[in-house]
């Protein structure tokens, strides 16, 4: 199935149907399947799927608040971005993020972070949020996720963070989905 031929849409996690969903990280495979919906209905994180035309799921991602222990934080970027000393600043966790095999190579991974970038930064405006957060879990997605601009904690190589304002600076459009 190719990207380029297939229109996508990004909506919620409601009911659709899961059960077909294969991806390589068999514990994504089963968040999606089995905890998900789960965590949407508790409000501990919002699934977004990335659907075909015939409703099948491309991918998928999760948001939810967390925050950041300003001590995690370098005393320049502080200084810089004139961040008050608070011991912890509200942030955005994109906690999850996969796609289904059979779009691999297609730039779903790449289209499903922007649109969950877009969507958090459009949010940041009503609930503060100074920046997106990752875990990567591999030096692959450590990669990935710097060529979009996401820099390092100071203390850990696999957690990563992109200012709300570097996202504003890459020019997305804030109305609307992926498409």
């Amino acid at each position: 199935m190719s990207s380029s031929a297939t229109n996508f849409r990004i909506e919620p996690l409601g009911d659709h149907d899961r059960s077909g969903f294969a991806c390589e990280a068999a514990p994504l495979e089963r968040y999606l399947k089995e905890q998900a919906g789960q965590e949407g209905r508790k409000g501990v994180a919002a699934t977004f799927l990335l659907l075909t035309d015939d409703d099948l799921i491309a991918g998928f991602y999760t948001l939810s608040s967390t925050n950041i222990r300003t001590d995690d934080l370098s005393a320049e970027l502080v200084k810089k971005l004139k961040l008050p000393r608070y011991q912890h600043l509200p942030a955005t966790l994109l906690g999850r993020l996969a796609r289904d095999t059979s779009f691999r190579g297609q730039g779903i991974g790449e289209l499903l972070l922007l649109d969950a970038l877009k969507r958090a930064h459009r949010h940041s405006k009503e609930i503060a949020s100074i920046a997106v957060i990752v875990d990567a879990k591999d030096q692959r997605a450590v990669r990935f996720y710097k060529d979009f601009g996401f820099e390092e904690f100071a203390d850990s190589k696999d957690r990563l963070f992109i200012r709300m304002d570097t996202i504003g600076k890459l020019g997305l459009p804030l109305q609307g989905d992926a498409r």
